[in-house]
């Protein structure tokens, strides 16, 4: 099972960079240049464009601005490729990523060779600022490697044929025998990254202290049996369960379920990155939304946690079951800054700063989180409707 701590895992630069580059190149191999082109929904990205613009990131960022004399590979693909950068410039629409046919999966490929050959050649010189950006580029592109999976895998489960991407694909795994609370008495803590200690996000930035009042966090996920449990005793059609966000939400788009489940002749059916399966009954719940995890709660007689308690668990207790190799774990804290963050200066201040409106903090990492990347610290956020990614829930409740 893997493991994380505050250290991420250890490369020199030339050989981390390397070994993440390749990673991405890997999980596209299973691919056809259709797989990779095709979008599934706006939320997601062909395969092609997170291969692409994890390249732009380093072309634009450290090779263009910090390496004289370098020549782009193709001018047109800072339009293609940009995210959200507004400082870069216009940008191709990101719902119609997926209307790219062109450039084709072997030029991307070509792209990312290209750009790889020029850092290879230029990190030796790089001034401790590109050197910085290199880094948060691999962090950057470890993230887009999750995402290629989870998009892929939305991307399959609207094929009827079902098609596996690779039958060895990560999927969530059970607890084994961890089934009880964690309880904390309490007081005032320090969570938040030091500015001395290994790479994090300006998100995680700065320690700070926080008043925890006595609570208790389940040592392990909620499960699929729990959930089938739910949804067998009305969970989703029980409005005073719901938020009132959540329940116009659950009526809107007809939610039964969690994303993927399916019934077929009376029993529960998943699709995952290894085709179609019976739902584990042991396995942890995955793919919901912040609104179906706060449902579930309340059903549950508990509460989600609030992201302190979260990382202060994490960091006394760090082999507590599944804090990293299973499902992000949605907390009840909103995506804001911590007190004192500053956003950097240039383009990439807009990396996490412009997004703190609207979504929940998720904690942990998943069974697609690269190895090494994960951290107690670590803050992932999405908009509480969204649950493609490989979120689950574990439970918090008041100590009495």
């Amino acid at each position: 099972m893997r493991t994380a701590t505050a250290e991420s895992t250890v490369y020199a630069p030339g050989a981390r960079l390397a070994a993440v580059r390749a990673r991405s190149a890997a999980l596209a191999g299973p691919l056809s240049d259709a797989d990779a082109t095709v979008q599934s929904m706006p939320d997601a990205s062909p395969a092609k464009w997170h291969l692409a613009h994890t390249t732009w990131f380093f072309e634009a960022f450290v090779l263009r601005d910090h390496v004289p004399g370098y020549r782009a590979f193709d001018e047109r693909f800072a339009y293609l490729f940009n995210s959200y950068y507004e400082t870069e410039g216009a940008r191709h629409p990101r719902p119609a990523r997926g209307l790219l046919a062109r450039p084709d999966l072997a030029t991307v490929l070509a792209y990312r060779a290209h750009v790889d050959a020029a850092l290879e050649a230029a990190l030796p010189g790089l001034a401790p600022e590109a050197r910085s950006l290199v880094e948060l580029g691999t962090h950057h592109e470890e993230q887009h490697q999750e995402l290629l999976l989870t998009d892929i895998l939305h991307l399959f489960a609207q094929n009827p044929i079902e098609p596996v991407y690779a039958p060895d694909a990560p999927r969530p795994a059970a607890a084994g025998s961890a089934t009880g609370w964690l309880d904390h008495p309490g007081g005032v803590v320090a969570i938040g990254h030091a500015a001395s200690a290994s790479f994090a996000f300006d998100c995680e930035a700065p320690v700070h202290r926080v008043l925890l009042q006595p609570f208790r966090l389940a040592d392990r996920l909620v499960t699929n049996g729990e959930w089938l449990d739910f949804v067998a005793d009305g969970g989703y059609a029980t409005p005073s369960l719901w938020l009132s966000d959540g329940w116009a939400w659950v009526r809107r788009e007809g939610v039964e379920a969690p994303l993927y489940w399916r019934q077929e002749a009376g029993a529960w059916r998943t699709f995952t990155l290894r085709g179609p399966a019976a739902v584990d009954p042991t396995a942890p719940v995955a793919h919901v939304s912040y609104y179906e995890a706060d449902a579930f709660a309340a059903w549950a007689g508990a509460r989600l946690p609030r992201e302190a308690e979260w990382e202060t668990i994490a960091r006394a207790h760090p082999g507590t079951a599944q804090l990293y190799d299973a499902c992000w774990q949605w907390t009840g804290s909103a995506f804001l800054p911590y007190p004192g963050f500053r956003a950097a200066a240039g383009a990439v201040g807009e990396y996490n700063g412009k997004f703190m409106s609207g979504q929940f903090v998720l904690r942990g990492g998943s069974c697609a989180t690269p190895a090494g990347h994960s951290r107690p610290g670590y803050r992932n956020f999405f908009y509480p409707h969204q649950r493609w990614q490989f979120t689950g829930v574990r439970l918090a409740k008041d100590a009495a």
